[in-house]
C-alpha cells in the first residue's frame, strides 16, 4: 500500500524500519548509556543516521536520549546503537539491574516518571 505524493510519485505507508521486523543484537536498556569511542576519520563511510548518533554521544546518553533528541523511534535507536556497538565505535554502559535480568529499580523509575512531567 502506498500514498501518493503531490509530485505524482508513490511513497509507502509503511516505513523501511518496520517492515524489515530487524531486532537489536543486544539487549538495550533504555537508560543504557552510550559513548562515542571512534574517531571523526572514520564516519564518513557510515548511514547520516549513525553518524548523527556518534556525533551526539560524543557526551555521553542515554538511549532514550538519543532516540528522543533525533527524534527516532526509542526501537531504531537500540538497533542503530547496537550497530555502532557490533562495529566498536561506541561503548555502552548498561544498568546493573539489565545485565542481571532483575527489574529496574523504583527510584529510578520515579525520578524518570518525574522528569517526564516536568517536560
Amino acid at each position: 500500500m502506498a500514498t501518493t505524493e503531490s509530485d505524482g510519485t508513490a511513497r509507502p505507508l509503511v516505513r523501511a524500519y518496520a517492515m524489515t521486523g530487524i531486532r537489536p543484537r543486544y539487549a538495550l536498556a533504555i537508560e543504557a548509556l552510550v559513548f562515542t569511542t571512534a574517531g571523526p576519520e572514520v564516519r564518513a563511510g557510515l548511514l547520516p543516521e549513525h553518524q548523527r548518533i556518534l556525533h551526539l554521544c560524543e557526551e555521553v546518553k542515554s538511549v532514550a536520549e538519543i532516540s528522543a533528541l533525533l527524534t527516532m523511534p526509542l526501537g531504531v535507536a537500540k538497533i542503530l546503537a547496537a550497530d555502532l556497538l557490533e562495529a566498536g565505535m561506541v561503548t555502552i554502559e548498561q544498568p546493573a539491574a539489565a545485565l542481571s535480568g532483575g527489574t529496574p529499580d523504583v527510584t529510578l523509575l520515579e525520578r524518570v516518571l518525574s522528569g517526564l512531567r516536568k517536560l
